[in-house]
């Protein structure tokens, strides 16, 4: 009589229904636990209970988001530029001339607070293939980034680690950095955020889909071999609250090779280009459970798989750590028979392991049914017999009760409007000066010289200007823009109007390069799902942003949900983070924030209207350490139309630099302008002067206009409904302002020396 496997067999499973199995180790409800054993009609093997644990992980089965997120489907605007939706790995926008952009944001909170440099390293490898995966070749990157204080020491320990991560990775992989955010706030103390988007470019024809049809059809596993780095990071880190013991997940944490991405990179694209790949996913969170689900469930329903044939780092590893490390660098490719050995020989060339480890098969209408077969075995043993669709798309779906919090009335209540205000021109000055020097406001030069901006060559607007623009090919002039916003404090006092100023600055960034907003993807930062408070809020921030997208006709791509984003009981503020991207059809004609020397003499110009809106302010923040009220209102059309004014003033010439009001103002912004040409600005406040140089109010800009085209540009401002204040000009060695009761002034200088030493003070010191 043969001797029966140690390891846990189907055959097993179905004889002993009783064992006890440990799915509320591997993060699973008890009711979750019961469906697994209701669709198998039995107890799951081990392996199989490995696959639904991180496929049903709130990371990648979105089971308490779902019921939110479908808002950005059904309210979604007609576009014709959508190529490719929500549900694949990014989505896809037509540019024109034939070429199609992919771009995404995703997060990698938690393990970059555990492990930082290694955590945010393959945050930038992980959105790199996601992008990748869809045809396209990577062509830039972006980050958006959140730390508690910047003083603090546990921000001492985190923000380098996470810089020299992402510069890292990004810079060996040769990919420019050309934008992005850093924000520092006590609520990210203990839980940073490290949200990475990374942009690509292909032609139509050559869009990938994550999907195995044609049975008979090979599964090749290429890359990396698969180690125990990562085991489990999906559902352990990312579904679950953080506590003092969070350093014990460091295991969790995968470990990146950039190196090897480049060549990955490079492989995949002439698979690619050879017509060698009739299906391909990248093997990111949850590993090999998810490529082998979802290439399955994308296609026939049907595949076997030999866990044998996966090359492995460490043959200790068990079925069960094979299907859920994380280890980076992998992909796997769906390869018709005929065309095999042409792929193993190109993956050969590129010095890149590639195995077979199994094959695409049919299903019987009654499987097809039930949601598929995948069936996978391991020393001749079979150890997983399931439906791939169950853990791909038929996950739990949670509606959580959610409710408005009960402090919310009482914060809203305390309106900045109390704050006591500078009464002199000497406290204006002083207050302008501290708000430069604010971390997150400050010069981010420490952290973005780090990076490369400028490698590949395309590269024609970067760090520190609003928006990031890279020219699409070699040959030609056109352009895309792409710009990340989020305001958590917003957001706390408003979820819903929050979430719709962090898409209305990220438009209107992306509007003072020149460019025309064409669609959106979002990284959705929040606490614990299983509060009420923060469901409410979570709730709030995707209406908002489902109807601020409708309105103005930019889709919702895709993106991701980051839960439990809190320390013990106390959960982040709601950080919505709105990335948007533009397209300019000639790059040459682009927008820069800088008043350039060869500006002097040109008139500045206020865009748009200025109120009383000091909720939330970055004044209010700086200044008293305060958060209450409401945030500025929000006007979408108002937005709409100095995006179009801006838009067609950089096609006809008419304005020569432009920068968007958002943290601090109209002083902040005028600051950063001359800082960044290096001349200043005379300027002539007719308001009261504290409000028009503090308000946050949205939809505005300041721009220069060239002199010779005021009237063209007035007729634009009266074409598109938009109010145009001249307040100055630019010239002179400071920013001089002036109100009808004095003014104050601000050498260059000095502006420069408190902008560019806040950071540097802190992490240089360290």
């Amino acid at each position: 009589m043969p001797e029966e496997p140690r390891f846990d067999t189907v055959a097993k499973a179905e004889s002993t229904p009783d064992t006890p199995q440990p799915f509320a180790e591997l993060g699973m409800k008890e009711d979750e636990y019961d469906r697994v054993r209701d669709i198998l009609g039995r107890r799951p093997t081990s392996a199989e209970l490995a696959i639904y644990s991180v496929m049903w992980s709130e990371h990648c089965s979105y089971k308490s988001s779902k019921v939110h997120l479908r808002q950005f489907g059904e309210k979604a605007p007609e576009s014709d530029a959508l190529l490719v939706g929500m549900g694949e790995n990014a989505g896809v926008v037509d540019v024109g001339d034939g070429y199609a952009v992919t771009f995404k944001i995703e997060s990698h909170n938690h393990p970059s607070y555990v492990e930082p440099h290694q955590g945010a390293a393959t945050g930038v490898g992980g959105i790199v293939r996601d992008i990748l995966t869809m045809g396209a070749r990577p062509v830039a990157v972006m980050d958006a980034l959140r730390f508690g204080p910047a003083d603090a020491p546990d921000t001492r320990r985190v923000l380098p680690g996470v810089v020299s991560g992402i510069s890292f990775y990004g810079n060996c992989l040769g990919l420019p950095n050309i934008g992005g955010e850093i924000g520092f706030d006590a609520g990210y103390a203990g839980n940073p955020l490290v949200n990475a988007l990374c942009v690509g470019v292909m032609r139509h024809e050559d869009i990938k889909l994550a999907q195995a049809p044609g049975p008979g059809n090979k599964v090749v596993l290429f890359g990396a071999t698969t180690g125990p780095d990562g085991i489990g990071g999906a559902s352990v880190l990312a579904s679950a609250t953080f506590d003092e013991e969070s350093h014990a997940k460091r295991p969790s944490v995968q470990v990146g090779d950039p190196f090897l991405e480049k060549l990955l990179i490079e492989c995949s694209l002439e698979l690619f280009a050879k017509d060698l790949v009739v299906g391909i996913q990248d093997l990111g969170a949850a590993g090999v459970s998810c490529a082998t689900t979802e290439l399955a469930a994308g296609g026939t329903g049907g595949m076997r798989i030999e866990l044998d044939r996966v090359p492995l780092r460490d043959p200790r590893l068990t079925p069960e750590e094979i299907l859920m490390s994380e280890s980076q660098e992998r992909m796997m490719a769906i390869v018709a028979p005929d065309r095999l050995d042409e792929f193993m020989a190109t993956c050969a060339k590129w010095d890149i392991l590639a195995s077979v480890i199994g094959e695409v098969t049919d299903v019987t209408p009654e499987e097809a049914e039930r949601g598929g077969r995948l069936v996978m075995t391991w020393r001749g043993e079979t150890i997983v017999d399931m439906p791939p669709r169950t853990a791909s798309d038929e996950g739990p779906v949670y509606e959580r009760p959610y409710a408005r919090p009960a402090e919310q009335d009482d914060l809203q209540a305390d309106d900045a409007a109390r704050l006591e205000r500078p009464r002199t021109d000497a406290e204006l000055r002083e207050q302008a000066l501290r708000l430069l020097g604010a971390p997150g406001i400050a010069d981010p030069s420490w952290v973005t010289s780090q990076y490369d901006r400028y490698v590949l060559g395309n590269t024609v607007l970067a760090t520190p200007h609003d928006g990031g623009m890279i020219r699409i090919t070699d040959e030609g002039d056109r352009g895309v823009a792409l710009a990340t916003d989020g305001n958590g404090r917003y957001t706390r006092l408003d979820p819903y109007t929050g979430t719709q100023l962090a898409y209305a600055e990220a438009y209107r960034n992306v509007a003072v390069t020149g460019a025309r907003p064409l669609a959106v993807t979002n990284c959705l930062n929040f606490g614990s799902p299983e509060d009420p408070a923060v469901m409410w809020q979570f709730a709030e921030s995707t209406r908002g942003l489902a109807d601020a997208c409708r309105q103005l006709g930019t889709p919702v791509t895709g993106g991701n949900v980051s839960f439990y984003n809190q320390t013990g009981s106390t959960a982040i503020n709601p950080t919505p983070v709105i990335g948007v991207l533009g397209v300019i059809d000639d790059v040459n004609q682009r927008l820069t924030s800088a008043f350039g020397r060869d500006l002097e003499g040109a008139r500045v110009f206020l865009l748009g209207e200025t109120r009383v809106e000091l909720g939330g302010s970055a004044w209010a923040d700086v200044i008293h350490g305060h958060l209450g009220g409401l945030p500025p209102r929000v006007d979408l059309a108002a937005e709409a139309a100095l995006g179009e004014l801006l838009a067609d003033a950089a096609d006809q010439g008419a304005v020569a630099a432009a920068h968007d009001l958002s943290d601090g103002g109209l002083v902040v912004a005028l600051a950063e302008s001359c800082l960044r040409g290096g001349v200043g600005c005379s300027v002539e406040l007719s308001g009261d002067p504290f409000v028009e140089l503090f308000s946050e109010s949205a939809a505005r800009a300041v721009v220069v206009v060239r002199p010779e085209a005021e009237s063209v540009f007035a007729q634009l401002c009266d074409r598109h409904g938009v109010a145009a204040t001249a307040i100055g000009s630019v010239g002179g060695s400071g920013l001089a302002v002036r109100h009808s009761d004095g003014g104050f002034d601000i050498p260059l200088e000095e502006l420069r020396a408190v902008y560019e030493s806040a950071l540097p003070a802190i992490f240089d010191a360290e």
